[in-house]
């Protein structure tokens, strides 16, 4: 860890056992406790249930060990966030600090919703979030968010047992396009098939990013949204691919769960699986007995460069609210939670199961002296081969991803040949930027 980056934890530490007492809770920043210290509001979006003990006990912790600042914990469920903090925002009673994901930054900033962090949060925070990550969090240069975690898109889950019995090399698994389609012919025996990956449009729109990166190197969209570049020849590998693994039945016609969801694979119902780094998670808790017979990899890429994209990074960010009344004591317990002690982020990403992974060079640090960490058989794999090539998802409207993977689905389904299904996918990415005036409005990092 850089000499700078100590310095200033040792600091901000300092400061906060120096100012520690508390008393009520509320939103705003505007609340007192008892004892004087200012609450500040902290609504975090209900995850899995060991995310909100987690939390808990930091929160706890941070509580503790401080007089100044006394953060008032809320648990909101996913499915009333939206609405519920749009009723806040519009009553001014929005939370001080909240969890964002990095797709809502551009729009929240645009929408003056979000307290830029710099001289907030100390520059060396911010030097310590991974090169391709930084990005994610910043407009016009300026950070609106410190990165909590990021979970890749898509990573190649495969049964070692199988694929010896098949004659394959589990040590050696599948690079290209070409050698996955291989790989998921010979591994099709009796009812258990050698792929999964997405088959429906609302699926395909967005775990095909960091596919579409990967064929063509950029999205079907120019990088100021002006057009869409769907029919570009180099998308047509794209759908070849899925229309390769669909019709070649080498991969469930009618799966019974989406993209996100790993039970075919827990289940030996195929050998092989596309999958966000998340289905780890799902392996270790409800598929134990499958581990062992299980491996990871980089997605294959279409020449089998494995330096090129095959995951986009989605996660979650800690934001200030920009009318919060405590902007400075909301930063100080982000500094403090997600850009303080490496121990305290090593500790989450340790009760994850190492599904997720860090954003922060000095957490990578203090996972490889982690005995579990060292010893977890995908970590390793994950992080160092997969998160470092992965790109920002998409900022545009949904209904651009939506309109791409309707021609994936269309082409692997043989619904229309894939130029056919680009042409139309270009039209309705068009439609989509002339009514929705996107020209020229693509946020810029």
């Amino acid at each position: 860890m850089r000499k700078g980056y100590r310095t200033w934890i040792a600091a901000s530490s300092a400061v906060l056992a120096a100012s520690l007492a508390l008393t009520g809770c509320g939103s705003g920043g505007e609340q007192k406790t008892a004892d004087g210290r200012t609450v500040v509001t902290f609504w975090q979006q209900k995850f899995e249930d060991y995310q909100q003990a987690w939390f808990k006990k930091q929160v706890d912790t941070f509580n503790t060990n401080q007089t100044k600042i006394k953060v008032d914990l809320q648990v909101v469920p996913a499915d009333t966030w939206p609405q519920k903090l749009k009723a806040a925002q519009a009553a001014g009673k929005a939370p001080d600090i909240a969890t964002t994901n990095y797709g809502n930054i551009p729009a929240a900033v645009a929408n003056g919703e979000l307290a830029e962090l710099d001289g907030l949060l100390p520059t060396e925070a911010f030097d310590d979030i991974k090169d391709n990550v930084r990005s994610f969090v910043t407009i016009n240069g300026k950070h609106y968010a410190y990165p909590m975690l990021v979970e890749p898109s898509t990573v190649l889950y495969y049964r070692t047992d199988l694929a010896e019995a098949a004659g394959l090399d589990p040590a050696k698994p599948p690079a290209s396009w070409a050698e996955l389609d291989t790989w998921a012919a010979k591994l099709t025996q009796g009812k258990v098939k050698g792929m999964t990956i997405a088959s429906a449009a609302p699926d395909l729109g967005w775990s095909s990013w960091g596919l579409q990166y990967n064929a063509c190197g950029h999205l079907p969209v120019a990088d100021d949204w002006s057009k869409s570049v769907a029919t570009e020849p180099c998308f047509e590998r794209l759908l070849g691919l899925y229309k390769g693994l669909y019709q070649g039945g080498y991969m469930p016609k009618q799966p019974k769960v989406g993209y996100a969801d790993g039970t075919p694979y827990g289940q030996g119902e195929v050998a092989m699986m596309a999958g966000g780094s998340w289905v780890v998670g799902q392996l270790k808790n409800e598929f134990p007995k499958m581990i062992e017979k299980t491996a990871v990899a980089p997605f294959p890429s279409v020449d089998g460069d494995p330096s090129r994209t095959t995951a986009t990074l989605g996660g979650w960010t800690l934001t200030v609210d920009a009318k919060s009344k405590a902007k400075q004591d909301a930063a100080e317990f982000v500094a403090w939670l997600l850009a303080g002690e490496p121990a305290i982020m090593a500790d989450f990403f340790k009760a994850s199961g190492f599904s997720k992974y860090t954003v922060r060079t000095s957490v990578d640090e203090a996972l490889a002296s982690n005995a579990d960490a060292s010893a977890d058989p995908f970590m390793k794999i994950i992080s160092e081969r997969v998160v470092p090539n992965g790109k920002a998802e998409p900022a545009y409207p949904w209904d651009i991803s939506l309109a791409f993977g309707t021609a994936i689905e269309s082409a692997m389904k043989g619904g229309s040949d894939a130029p056919a299904a680009l042409r139309k996918a270009d039209a309705a990415i068009n439609d989509v930027i002339k009514k929705q005036s996107l020209a020229g409005t693509a946020p810029t990092r």
